[in-house]
This record gives C-alpha cells, structure tokens and sequence, in this order.
C-alpha cells in the first residue's frame, strides 16, 4: 500500500466504530430512497384500479410505511450530518496536534528557510477541507455508488433499453466530469499555495507593524497584499471556472436524461412495451439519480481539495527533524558544566561556506567567558551549537566529557540557560512568563525568580503586578523590564550552564545598570557564555575568546589581550573611540 495511503487511512483508527456505524446510517438512508419509489410504484400499479377490495386500506398502510421510513431517513441522516461531521473534526485535530508536535522537532535550521505565515497555513487552512473529505468522502461516495447502482438495477427491471440510454449519458457525463475535475485539481492546488502566501504577507505586516507605521510605509505594505490577494483571487477564477463547467456540464447532462425518459418513455408506451405507472415509476428514479450524481459531483470536489491539503501537510511530516534523540540517548544527572569543543567546525547547509572552522576550546566548570569578534564570526552559531539548535558538522560537543549527541535533547536543554540579545516575551501575564523558565513553579518561587533579576519591584508597580497582561510580545514593557523578565525566567530554571547574548548596547544607562547587576547574580557559580558587542561589559570576564574568519584567533584576561595588541586591543580601542 502507498505509504501516503496508509498514513491517510490510520486516522480513522481511533474512530473506526463510529465510521462504520456512520456509513451503516448512509446505506440506509440510500436503501429508503430506493424503497419510497417502489411502494409509490405499488399504489399506482395495484391499487388504483379498483379492482382491489380493500385497497383504501392498503393505501393508508402503505402511507404509514414510508411516514416511518421517512423518519427512519430523517434519524439516520441526523447522525450523519452531526455525529459524522464531529468524527472529521476530531480527525482533523488530530492531525492538527499532530503536525504542531512536529514542528516543535524541526530545528532552527529548518525555520531559517520558512515563512511562519506559511507555516501556518498549513496547520489551519490547509486541515479544513480535510475534515469535510474525511466524513463526507466515504459517506458521499458509498451513498452515490449504492444509489446509482440500486437506480440502475431496479430501472433495468422496468425497462432495460431505456436503462442502457440512461447508462450511455452517465458514461459521457463521467468522461466529462473527469475532464474537468483534473482542472479544478490544479486551480485548487494553486489557490492553497496563494492563501499561504497571503497569510505569510499578513504575518510579516502585523509582527513589524510598529516599523511600518514609523516609516509611514502603510501604502507599500497594501500594495504587496493586494499583490497577494490578487493572485489568489487569479486562482480561484480558475478553480470557479473549471468547477462552474463541471457542476453545469452535469446539471445539463441530468436534464438531457430526463428528457430523453420522457420522450423514448412516451414511445415505450405508445409501443406498449411501458405502462404509464412504470414511466412515472422511472421519472422518480431519474429524480433519485440526481442525488447520487450531486454527491458524486461533491465527492470530486472534497476529493482534490482534501488531496491538495492532505498532501501539503504529508510534505511537512515527512520532514525528517535533522536533530533527534540517539536511540541509546541517555538523561544527564548531576552537571558540573564543563563544556569541550573537539575540532568542531559548522556550517548551515551542505556545500555551504563554514561559519566556524576547526574550534578547539574548553571550558572549566563555573567558568565566565566572553565571546567577541566582528559580525558573522559565528559567535551566537557558536552558542546555538550547545544546546543543539543546530548540529555540529564535523568534531564533537562535550558536556562533563560526554558528547551532547548522546543525551536526550529534553535533557541536555533543562541544563542550559539562554538569555537571548531579541527577547521574547508570550501573550499572557508577568508571572506566566516568568513561570515559563519551569511551569511547575509555584507564586513564591516566581517572586523570588523575579527579585533576584532586580525584576519585582518594577512587577509589583504594575497595575495588577503579578498578574498584568504585558501584551504580545511584551509590548506594555520597556526594553529593560523585558529582559529582566527574561532572566528572571533562567534564575527560575537554575540550570547549571548559561548563555547570554548581551542585549544591554540597546537598554539606557538605569536599565543597563539593573540588567548587568541581575546577570552578575545570574552568572554567579555558573558556566557562563557571554556574547559580547559592547566590549566594556566583559572586562571582568575570567576568558576572552576572540573569534576570527578561520576560528579563535585570541584569547585571554582583558588586560593580557590589551597588552598584547591584537585584534581584541583593536576592537577595544575603536569602541573608546565611538
């Protein structure tokens, strides 16, 4: 079996009881409809000519025979249209969960080339039609081929000749039908790809909206949505198109039947190869056949739109995360945080020019060294590379002597602390951020996080102090409250490694002096990583490596370096200048 196939199929799993309790409710609703007719057919063909003594009797028998399977009809598709249109909303969340778990597994190296808009267009837009396809797909097509072949066998019983001109027009209308729904397949595949492009343009728009406005740059920004829009509406014009043909086509095909019953039936009966009871016996089985052909039509269309969406999310999934657990990973217990790097050297893609070269370097337990070098050095590649954001390409990692590539990455992660240089802050109040850092934490222990960061005095002058909304991202805090709030987030992990990419260049000089007394108490019995752009902050760090193009070319105490005038007394020069 396609593996595809497979994958599309193992979501009915967890409700395979309900489907089949649901196509169970689809037959019936197809086998009443097939029934009505024939007791119609009973009525005028047995009991309407008189010659039955009891036939008033038999006609209110029969009537109270199809009022009960009316309502038969009527509970079964209730189930169907409610219990089987829940059963693909939960299969959709489950593939929704699902593809979101996945996500969380991909690396930093796959984001670097993706648009979040994209991406989430494939966890929203792209599942949609997918819960209509996976109720209404089987359910659609079960009815529509039952009816059509119960239509076809009873109309055969009737009148096999008018049968077999029925049977040619449904051949050309399948031909037909084919034709056009292979063009709605490409219109619809485009569109889903514009909608994404559409999303990834409001997602750029909104999150920079404070750059927008500050340049006054409203206009340009609606012209490159409106370029968007316009191309997706291009796509639905052709998928409109296409679909207009298909469902006209086939409305004018179920006309053309009819038609052709009313008139070769007419010569039926002028031949009297047909009675008037059995003709009008057939006109309600033509009229049957268009419920079938409808859900065929439907069937096509939830077909290539749950295709396309299906197979959008499978592009996704198949995604093999390139940092993953070693089936023999292990837990780190009782880190010291030593960290050796062996001849480590990195790049962002295969054939790709290195970012770092053949690092060699170790770093003793509560150590505090400082990272400097010129822009894109690799000093913040460098760091990422600890916590594994992303992978070595070639030497080796090791934390307390054992390579990081042998340690589940849940563990590894919970002994490394990172303060980032862009602080990010999630939608929700001060203490659920702070809480972030270890989600068990009770109130006590996010206070006490917050007092070591110099962070609780400033909460406290919220106006719901703790529990204040800051906003998206944090934008009812200043620059400096929000970085406190991020190490405040670390002082509440604890963990034994951290890694600071310095952020106080853009804080004032109040917010920089509380932001580098929390980092002091932070760094405290620590190993310490410090990113450094301002090189005054790192004069007290015990090691200063110096990164060059071809990897560490300096390092030392500030004073050994200054001393020795290199690149670093350069650097420290230059900056006294500015």
């Amino acid at each position: 079996m396609n593996p595809r196939l497979a994958k599309f199929l193992s979501y009915y799993k967890p409700y395979r009881g309900l489907f089949l309790i649901d196509l169970a409710c689809a037959f019936v609703v197809s086998a009443i409809t097939l029934i009505l007719p024939l007791c119609a057919r009973y009525i005028t063909q047995n009991l309407l000519d008189g010659s039955t003594p009891d036939a008033l009797s038999q006609i209110y028998a029969v009537g109270a025979l199809m009022v009960g399977l009316v309502i038969a009809h009527s509970l079964c598709n209730w189930f169907v249209d409610y219990r089987g249109h829940m059963m693909g909303a939960l299969m959709e969340s489950d593939m929704r969960l699902e593809l979101f778990a996945h996500y969380q597994k991909l690396s930093f190296r796959f984001y670097d080339e993706q648009k979040t808009g994209q991406l989430m267009s494939r966890i929203t837009h792209d599942l949609l039609s997918l819960s209509e396809f996976y109720h209404h797909g089987p359910e659609d097509l079960a009815i529509a081929l039952f009816t059509l072949i119960g239509v076809l066998a009873i109309s055969f019983t009737i009148n096999a000749q008018l049968t077999l001109i029925v049977f040619l027009f449904i051949v050309v209308m399948t031909i037909y039908g084919l034709y056009f729904n292979k063009k709605m397949n490409r219109a619809i595949a485009r569109s889903y790809g514009r909608i994404a492009d559409i999303n990834a343009q409001v997602e750029d728009t909104l999150s920079g909206i404070r750059v927008v406005q500050s340049f006054g740059n409203e206009a340009m920004e609606q012209g490159k949505f409106a370029h968007e829009n316009s191309r997706f509406i291009d796509s639905r014009r052709d998928d409109y198109l296409s679909s207009a043909y298909f469902s006209g086509g086939m409305t004018a095909f179920m006309q053309l039947i009819t038609i052709a019953v009313i008139v070769f039936g007419g010569v039926s009966i002028l031949n009297a190869n047909l009675d008037l009871p059995n003709l009008l016996t057939y006109l309600l089985y033509v009229g049957i056949l268009i419920d079938p052909i409808q859900r065929l039509v439907n069937f096509a269309r939830l077909y290539q739109e749950g295709l396309t969406g299906f197979n959008r999310f499978m592009d996704i999934l198949e995604i093999a995360p390139d940092i993953e657990d070693a089936p023999d990973a292990i837990d780190l217990t009782g880190v010291q945080g030593r960290i050796t790097f062996r001849d480590v050297s990195f790049r962002y893609r295969d054939g790709a020019e290195e970012v770092l070269k053949h690092i060699d370097l170790d770093i003793a337990v509560g150590e505090y060294v400082a990272l400097v070098g010129t822009s894109g050095v690799g000093k913040t590649t460098l760091c990422s590379l600890i916590p594994r954001f992303y992978e070595v390409s070639e030497g080796a990692i090791l934390l307390d002597g054992t390579d990081i590539r042998d340690v589940r990455l849940a563990s590894l992660r919970r002994q490394i602390g990172v303060v980032q240089q862009d602080v990010y802050l999630f939608a929700g109040t001060v203490a659920e951020n702070i809480r972030y850092g270890r989600p068990d934490a009770n109130l006590k222990q996010v206070i006490d996080a917050a007092r070591q960061a110099n962070a609780d005095d400033f909460i406290r002058a919220l106006p719901q102090g703790y529990d204040t909304d800051i906003g998206q991202r944090g934008v009812k805090l200043s620059g400096g409250q929000k970085q406190r709030l991020s190490i405040a987030r670390v002082f509440l992990k604890d963990p034994p490694i951290i890694i600071f990419d310095e952020a106080t260049s853009a804080l004032d000089n109040e917010s920089e002096l509380a932001v580098q007394e929390s980092l002091e108490q932070l760094t405290n019995n620590r190993t310490t990583l410090v990113i450094a752009h301002r090189l005054s902050t790192v004069r007290n760090a015990q090691r200063i490596v110096v990164l060059g193009d071809d990897g560490i070319v300096e390092q030392g105490a500030h004073d050994a370096l200054i001393a020795q005038g290199g690149i670093y007394a350069r650097l420290y020069q230059m900056q006294l200048r500015i």
